[in-house]
C-alpha cells in the first residue's frame, strides 16, 4: 500500500509540474501577442463630407476597421459634414487635437501646411490608371515622407493620399475650349495655389465655403463650381447648372490625417495598422468612387435631361496643359519650406509609378 501511495503521489506532482508548464507556455503566448492593446483608446474624426459620400464612408471603414483589429478596444466615432463645423473648422480642431482625427481635400489642408498645395497642381496625374499610380506613390516613393515632415511641422500626421475622382466643371454655359473660360467666375476650394491654376486659364476664380456653393449658384453669385460627381448630386449643384465638363486637369484628392501627440503615442502596432490600412484602401476606394460616379452621372441625367455633358480630350487639352503647367513655377514661391522637394519628388514618383505598372 505504501509503493501505490508513492507512485501515486509522484504521479501527481508530474501531472502538476507538467500543467504548470503548459500554463505558463500560455502566459508567454498572450504577453507576446502584439495585437491587443493594452488600453482603450476613444477617439473622434471630423469628416469634410456629409453622410454617404466619399470621406464619411471610408472614415467609418476605417473605424470599423481599427474596432475589429482591438477586439473592440479602439473606439473611433466619425462626425459627417456639420456636426463639427466646415472644413476649416474641423482642420483646426485636429490641428489643435480637440478631435483626434479629420478627413478633408488637401486645398482646405494647404491653409496650414502650403506643401499639400502640390496636389492642385494641374496636369501632373494621368488619365488612365490613376488610383494605381496613386497606390504606388503611397507605398513606394519619397512624397509621402516629405509631406508627413511638412504636416508635423504644424502638428498633423498624413495618413495617405486618396484618389476621389476627377474634378468637373459645371456651368451655364458651354465650355469647348479654353476661350470659353475667359471671365467663368468660378467657385474653387480655398487655396492659392487652385487660384493660381485656374486663373491662368483666365477664369475668375472664387473660394467659397461648401455649404454656401448651392445658394451662390442659384442666386448667380458664381457662374460655375469645380467638384467630383458624387458632390456635384449629394450637394445638388446639378440642379442650377447646365454643363458639366471634364478637363482632366486634377483629381479630387483627400487626405486622412491625425493629431501628431496622438499619433506619437500610439503603440507601434496601432500606428502601422493605421499607414497600411489607408495604403491598402486607396484602390478599393477608387473603385467604389467610379461606381458611385456612374451611378450619379445616370441620376442626375435622369433627373434633369437636358444637361449637357461633355469631355475635352487630345489635342483640344494642349492650350489648357500649357498654361496650367506654366503656372507651377508659382508652387515654389507660395509652397512652403519643402515646396522643390516635394514638387520633385511627386513629380519622380508618378513617372515611376507609370514606369512600373507599364502606363505610356
Amino acid at each position: 500500500m505504501k509503493t501505490i501511495s508513492k507512485l501515486t503521489v509522484s504521479a501527481v506532482l508530474v501531472a502538476g509540474v507538467v500543467l504548470l508548464a503548459a500554463c505558463a507556455a500560455e502566459e508567454e503566448v498572450v504577453e507576446d501577442d502584439p495585437q491587443i492593446l493594452d488600453r482603450t483608446i476613444e477617439a473622434s474624426l471630423a469628416s469634410e463630407e456629409i453622410e454617404g459620400d466619399f470621406m464619411t464612408v471610408w472614415a467609418e471603414n476605417f473605424a470599423e476597421h481599427m474596432y475589429d483589429w482591438s477586439d473592440g478596444m479602439f473606439r473611433l466615432d466619425v462626425y459627417p459634414y456639420g456636426t463639427l463645423g466646415d472644413a476649416r473648422d474641423i482642420n483646426e480642431l485636429a490641428q489643435l487635437g480637440v478631435v483626434e482625427y479629420v478627413f478633408s481635400d488637401f486645398a482646405w489642408k494647404s491653409a496650414f501646411v502650403p506643401e499639400a498645395s502640390v496636389f492642385g497642381l494641374h496636369y501632373l496625374w494621368p488619365e488612365e490608371s490613376i488610383a494605381e499610380v496613386m497606390e504606388w506613390v503611397v507605398r513606394n516613393g519619397d512624397t509621402m515622407e516629405i509631406l508627413e515632415e511638412s504636416y508635423r511641422r504644424e502638428g498633423l500626421v498624413p495618413l495617405a493620399i486618396m484618389y476621389e475622382g476627377w474634378q468637373w466643371i459645371t456651368s451655364n454655359h458651354p465650355i469647348n475650349s479654353i476661350d470659353d473660360m475667359r471671365g467663368f467666375d468660378v467657385r474653387i476650394m480655398a487655396s492659392d495655389m487652385l487660384s493660381v491654376q485656374w486663373r491662368a486659364f483666365d477664369t475668375s476664380p472664387t473660394p467659397m465655403a461648401y455649404g454656401e456653393v448651392y445658394s451662390g449658384l442659384q442666386t448667380g453669385l458664381i457662374d460655375g463650381q469645380i467638384n467630383p460627381l458624387f458632390a456635384i448630386r449629394s450637394m445638388n449643384f446639378y440642379e442650377v447648372q447646365d454643363y458639366l465638363t471634364q478637363i482632366y486637369a486634377e483629381p479630387f484628392v483627400g487626405i486622412p490625417t491625425v493629431n501628431m501627440v496622438f499619433f506619437d503615442s500610439l503603440p507601434p502596432e496601432a500606428r502601422q495598422q493605421h499607414r497600411e490600412w489607408w495604403a491598402d484602401a486607396v484602390v478599393p476606394a477608387a473603385n467604389w468612387i467610379d461606381e458611385r460616379h456612374e451611378a450619379d452621372l445616370q441620376a442626375m441625367l435622369d433627373d434633369r435631361p437636358n444637361i449637357q455633358v461633355s469631355e475635352i480630350t487630345g489635342d483640344d487639352l494642349e492650350p489648357f496643359r500649357e498654361r496650367a503647367t506654366a503656372a507651377h513655377e508659382r508652387f515654389f514661391e507660395i509652397g512652403g519650406p519643402n515646396a522643390e522637394a516635394i514638387y520633385n519628388a511627386l513629380v519622380s514618383d508618378i513617372e515611376q509609378a507609370k514606369a512600373a505598372l507599364g502606363l505610356n
